[in-house]
Formats: structure tokens, C-alpha cells, sequence
């Protein structure tokens, strides 16, 4: 908690509410406060639970008090999401979070994580798996969840990589690749930036794990411009390896099994493989496969890549299921 209050010469803040354990402590608690600047800036630890209220007191030197009050603050699990049209909103239907206990944050400003999901880089408006992803997490762990998205529609691995990093060939969709010094395919970069800001504004260790589900557009390209498996599992570990450098800590990543594209293609073994070894190798944690929800859980009657209503909340739990294993040996 940080901020600045001129004409006073004390602070104190308290946290109301109940948590996991019971209600909190309502004393208050001194802040260090400057004087000559009339800046303030504290930490108070306390329980997982909420949405609590935070009080911020500030007294001058004749006793006279000011009360500043913020409303629905929550401490419990944080993520954020990536990949392509299936971590956005390209859902069929627009989804709500059931408990209002999952909050979506799009870089400035948090919400209550009703579709569509702020944030992501693609400016997709329908439905995600988010509401009920955090809806299942909330039903176990009981705090409140917050989500970030920051995906991008039909975009391959390679256009995710850092600026300047070589590419395998240019995908059918040509946006986020440019030429380099040398005349070579290099990422844009401007995908990795958009996530990288993001994981830098929540700091080390300020969510719990990455989420990534992408993979559809790398298997199903004409073939002057499908990328290797290979190359892709390649490109992912780059990928990964990079967002740690550059963000500074270890940033767990899950990697959803996710290679569908049609009802009489239903996935790729070889890049499902290549998403796979990344668990095998410590690299990333292995997400939901996805793969395996097809029929009425893809929208159009279950002719699409995308999800039906159904398969939005199934995913979400899919979801769930794949993190709560993480969590719960954190925990």
C-alpha cells in the first residue's frame, strides 16, 4: 500500500473482513510515513479469504481524522492466461462467473471476470473459459481468484518469440513476423512484449503459474508453411526460457494439450508430443488436454475449433483440475 497525505502527521491501516481461519484482527496498524515528502508505503501481511475492506486512517497534528476506504480486496490465487483464440474470447457464448469471487485484470483496472475478458491482444469479444475456471478454483480453495488474459487469435509459436529471434518460415497468417538485418523471418516481438508487461506488472512471484493453451495453428498450416514438430517443441522452450530472463524469476508455465482443428481432424500426435516433452522435461507443467473435447462441446454443433457453452465450462474445469494439483502441493 503506497500513497501520499499532506497536512498529516500520522497513518494507520486495518483489514476487515473474514478469512480461511476466521474474522481478521480489527486494529489497527501504524504506516511508516515521511514527513518532508507526505508519502506513505507499507505492507500488512494477512490470512488468504476475502473480498476484504481495507481502511486507511490519516490524523494531523490536532487530532482531527480522515477514514479513506477500499472496498473488495482480495488475497488468494492469481494467474495469467495465454496462447491463442481458445485462452481469448472466442467462445460461443458469453460466460459469467456463478460465485462474483473471480476478478479479471486488463493492465489498469480490476473486475468482476465476466466475458468478455479485458486485456487480451486481440480485442476478441465473446465467450472464455475464465468465469468458470475461476468458479471451480473458488469451490475448492475458497479465496478469491484473479485472471489475466493476454492472448491473441490464430497465432502461431513462433510469432510469441522475443523481437529479432528467428522464425521456421512465415505462418499463412503473416502479422508479428518482419524481416531481419539479413533478410531472414524474425518476430515482430510485439506479442511477447504485451505478455512480458503484464507479467512484469504483477512482479516476482505475484501470480501463481502462466497458462498457456495454443497449438492449433501450428498443425494445421498449408504445408510450405506448417511448422516441424521439432521446431515447434524448440520454439516453446525458447518461449518459456525467455519470459523467465526477461521477467526476472522462474514463472511457472502449464502448456494445455491443444491441437484441434476439425470434427475429421481432431489433432496432431506429433504436436501434442512436442507439448508433452515440455512437462517431461521440467520445463513447463502439462495442462488440460483439450483435444479430447469434441461433439457438442465445439460451437456450431460441433463442427468448429472453437467452444460451445458446454465445452467453455468444461474447459474451465479442465482447467481446474490441472492446477489444482499444482496448488495443492504449494500448499
Amino acid at each position: 500500500m503506497r500513497g501520499r497525505a499532506e497536512g498529516f502527521t500520522k497513518i494507520e491501516m486495518r483489514i476487515l473482513g473474514t478469512s480461511l481461519a476466521g474474522p481478521l484482527p480489527s486494529r489497527w496498524t501504524g504506516v511508516p510515513f515521511s514527513a518532508d515528502s507526505h508519502e506513505f508505503e507499507s505492507r500488512l501481511d494477512t490470512a488468504a479469504g476475502g473480498f476484504y475492506t481495507v481502511e486507511i486512517r490519516a490524523t494531523s497534528s490536532r487530532g482531527q481524522s480522515v477514514i479513506q476506504t477500499i472496498n473488495n480486496v482480495g488475497v488468494g490465487e492469481v494467474f495469467i492466461v495465454s496462447g491463442q483464440s481458445n485462452s481469448t474470447n472466442y467462445g460461443e457464448v458469453r460466460q459469467r462467473t456463478q460465485t462474483e469471487m473471480v476478478t479479471t485484470f486488463d493492465g489498469a483496472v480490476w473486475r468482476l471476470a465476466n466475458d468478455p475478458q479485458p486485456g487480451v491482444q486481440d480485442n476478441s469479444s465473446k465467450g472464455s473459459f475464465i468465469p468458470a475456471f475461476g468458479d471451480a478454483l473458488y469451490g475448492k480453495y475458497h479465496v478469491p481468484i484473479g485472471i489475466s488474459s493476454v492472448g491473441h487469435g490464430s497465432t502461431s509459436v513462433r510469432q510469441w518469440l522475443p523481437a529479432g529471434t528467428p522464425v521456421f518460415k512465415q505462418p499463412t497468417m503473416g502479422r508479428f513476423v518482419v524481416a531481419g538485418e539479413n533478410g531472414d523471418l524474425v518476430s515482430d516481438g510485439g506479442l511477447f512484449d504485451g505478455m512480458l508487461k503484464r507479467i512484469r506488472q504483477f512482479g516476482p512471484g505475484g501470480f501463481r503459474a502462466l497458462l498457456w493453451h495454443q497449438g492449433e495453428s501450428d498443425c494445421h498450416q498449408p504445408p510450405e508453411h506448417e511448422i516441424p514438430p521439432a521446431t515447434y517443441q524448440e520454439m516453446m522452450e525458447q518461449l518459456i526460457q525467455f519470459t523467465r530472463r526477461d521477467a526476472g524469476w522462474e514463472v511457472p508455465w502449464f502448456v494445455a494439450i491443444a491441437s484441434y482443428h476439425t470434427p475429421a481432424d481432431t489433432g496432431s500426435p506429433a504436436i501434442r508430443d512436442a507439448q508433452r516433452k515440455l512437462a517431461a522435461e521440467g520445463l513447463a507443467m502439462e495442462g488440460p488436454d483439450t483435444d479430447t473435447l469434441t461433439g457438442g462441446f465445439r460451437q456450431n454443433g460441433g463442427t468448429g475449433t472453437h467452444f460451445s457453452d458446454t465445452g467453455l465450462k468444461a474447459h474451465g474445469r479442465m482447467w481446474a483440475d490441472a492446477v489444482s494439483v499444482y496448488i495443492d502441493g504449494k500448499l
